[in-house]
């Protein structure tokens, strides 16, 4: 089953995923932070400026990016609506939107928008095997628990495939869904039993497996795939540093509001 698509391969993908996953943790924090709609609004324009560097053809960004667009355009309408304010601008109702609380609904929508694209470029341009062995290697975690995760994400697409098979077997004996809550129930059942005794074994199996290949032991392990630390770690670093400088300076010497701070 294929859960990945094809596509091209940028420096960002070559960046040590231990300094992503600190950058963008930093990134997280310092957006909370920040409190000015203008520096906000270009933290925002600049997260969604690096993916292009994902790799990937706009099309496919703009499919992955949808639910984030409604989780701006939610966000930012809620506050929008039930705000408050001392500058009233339309009321109606129990909407009451005032120039505060459309600027403070802008500057969340914006810091959605911002998290968003940056947890949609760390997911894009980082592999999973590569930020386990990193960690592994990296950041000290145990390698029990890391393999544990990869085996678990082997295992998706199997239960996927296994889940396609039951239905298949399913249909061909005859049973189809129904619109009662009875029959849904067994429905359910039909599936849920068979695919929890496999997914019990696998896992037993696997259990096994690793400890005898002393996965919980304390031994020095040798790895297969190295991550090591390169110039792109501190190109990254730059980058993200020059983004929150620019931001900031363009925010505070040329506004796009006279609002600096929106609480």
């Amino acid at each position: 089953m294929q859960l990945t698509f094809p596509h091209r391969r940028t420096w960002l993908h070559r960046v040590n995923p231990v300094v992503k996953l600190a950058l963008f943790s930093l990134w997280f924090f310092a957006i909370i932070l920040i409190h000015n709609f203008n520096v906000m609004a270009n933290v925002a324009a600049g997260s969604v400026l690096l993916l292009l560097w994902s790799g990937h053809p706009w099309r496919r960004l703009l499919l992955y990016s949808s639910p984030f667009l409604l989780v701006f355009i939610s966000s930012a309408t809620g506050m929008m609506f039930f705000g408050s304010g001392e500058t009233p601008w339309f009321s109606w109702g129990i909407v009451h939107i005032t120039e505060e609380s459309y600027y403070r609904g802008l500057h969340l929508g914006c810091r959605a928008l911002s998290m968003a694209a940056v947890g949609l470029l760390f997911g894009l341009t980082t592999r999973p095997v590569d930020l386990f062995y990193a960690l592994m290697q990296k950041a000290k975690l145990p390698p029990k628990y890391a393999y544990s995760f990869l085996a678990a994400m082997r295992m998706i697409p199997i239960l996927a495939e296994e889940f396609q098979t039951l239905r298949h077997a399913l249909k061909i004996r005859g049973m189809r869904k129904q619109g009662r809550l009875k029959t849904l129930y067994r429905t359910w059942h039909r599936y849920a039993i068979p695919l929890l005794a496999q997914s019990i074994r696998r896992a037993h199996r696997i259990a096994v497996a690793m400890e005898a290949k002393r996965f919980a032991g304390q031994a020095r392990r040798t790895y297969y795939y190295v991550i090591g630390f390169s110039y792109r770690d501190i190109v990254f670093g730059a980058v993200t540093a020059a983004l929150f400088g620019l931001s900031f300076a363009l925010g505070t010497q040329w506004p796009y509001v006279g609002i600096a701070d929106v609480r």
